[in-house]
């Protein structure tokens, strides 16, 4: 290479950048020697800025356009340096290119739970993640507070910083919030918006804008979400009489002995439960046990049932091979002057020993009365 090649080499007169990259911010023009020839032209492209720095001052901040580097076209440039050449000679310079299109899809999360006090569930510890973009709204103050003299500032250089801003920024804002934990699990969308709203005005201070923040889900604690799927599954069940009873002989269909007693038995209790959360609509499922809910024995007379408080009535139906109750006593009246109870029918009440015949039953006895069709046998009489 010429003496003369390598001196006009030294002089740049074409200055522009094409970013090849995804992540960079900001681009310093390479150039030998920093010499930037007199008249060279300064190419920046949409989505971009350029900043024009002149040992060590911001000389001008150029928008999108084609410009040529002389004293009328840089007016601030002329009032830095009193050349007397009046810019006819090669000068050093500095030429920073920004990038001011948006950066999308950068992450951010919770390491750590948040404590948030719920008007529900009480403190409630909840994480969370999702996404950020950002873009560069103002490239002088982005320059004096962040990159300096960088001469490839890529994101990821910053995204630490941001990412730790939007967590900080988002656990005061959701614990202040008072928003119940399962509003912001179904109002993700609104939760966003709200959130890039109050965290916007502190990117400005870096001459960035927060475009926007995505959350893509908040996670709850096991506790609070099975709460969450009970209240789901008992607004499924709708008709909780059939719910109870189905759910009662989908159990019992299980096992592969059940008898028709037990099977009995189930269908009972069923009727009972669904009978006593009718009558108490204001109480919770939980709470809606019914009192002396014991169930008849086995017709075993060697295993006789514990006596507890009096019960309502258990009957052997089907020529005593299946139970059915707990029934009332007028029911029980009922069956009997219908002719579906005989004296010969096995029955069983709380304090009962074990099943017995209900023509033996003293409670029992007048109910047959009206039943008998022909007269007792004489009583045997001495002779």
């Amino acid at each position: 290479m010429g003496l003369w090649d390598m001196l006009t080499g030294e002089f740049v007169d074409v200055i522009d950048w094409t970013d090849n990259t995804n992540d960079t911010l900001v681009y310093r023009f390479d150039r030998q020697g920093n010499n930037i020839k007199y008249g060279a032209k300064l190419t920046v492209r949409e989505s971009q800025m350029a900043i024009f720095v002149n040992e060590g001052e911001v000389a001008d901040v150029l928008g999108p356009g084609m410009y040529v580097l002389e004293t009328r076209n840089l007016p601030i440039l002329t009032t830095l340096q009193h050349w007397d050449h009046g810019f006819n000679s090669p000068f050093k310079a500095e030429v920073y290119f920004f990038s001011m299109r948006q950066f999308t899809g950068l992450k951010w999360g919770t390491r750590n739970p948040i404590i948030v006090r719920d008007p529900e569930f009480g403190p409630v510890r909840i994480r969370a993640f999702g996404t950020y973009a950002i873009r560069i709204t103002d490239a002088r103050k982005f320059m004096q507070e962040i990159t300096g003299t960088d001469r490839n500032f890529s994101v990821e250089e910053i995204s630490d910083q941001l990412r730790d801003l939007i967590v900080t920024r988002f656990s005061t804002i959701i614990a202040n919030s008072n928003i119940p934990v399962l509003d912001m699990a179904a109002n993700t969308d609104q939760l966003s918006k709200y959130i890039t709203e109050r965290i916007t005005p502190e990117f400005a201070n870096y001459g960035l804008a927060l475009t926007q923040v995505l959350i893509e889900n908040i996670s709850l604690p096991p506790e609070v979400e099975a709460v969450l799927d009970k209240r789901t599954s008992m607004g499924l069940v709708g008709n909780l009489d059939q719910y109870l009873k189905y759910q009662t002989a989908e159990s019992l269909g299980k096992g592969q002995g059940n008898s028709g007693i037990e099977m009995g038995v189930g269908f009972a209790m069923a009727n009972q439960m669904a009978n006593s959360l009718n009558a108490n609509p204001n109480v919770t499922p939980s709470h809606q046990v019914p009192p002396q809910t014991q169930v008849p024995p086995k017709m075993n007379p060697s295993m006789p049932p514990q006596p507890t408080e009096p019960a309502e009535w258990h009957v052997a139906m089907n020529n005593n091979t299946q139970a059915v109750g707990p029934i009332t006593l007028s029911a029980l009246q009922d069956h009997i002057r219908q002719g579906q109870i005989n004296r010969d029918t096995l029955v069983w009440q709380i304090g009962m020993d074990s099943w017995q015949a209900a023509g033996s039953v003293s409670a029992l006895t007048s109910n047959f009365a009206s039943t008998q069709t022909t007269p007792p046998p004489l009583p045997n009489r001495a002779e």
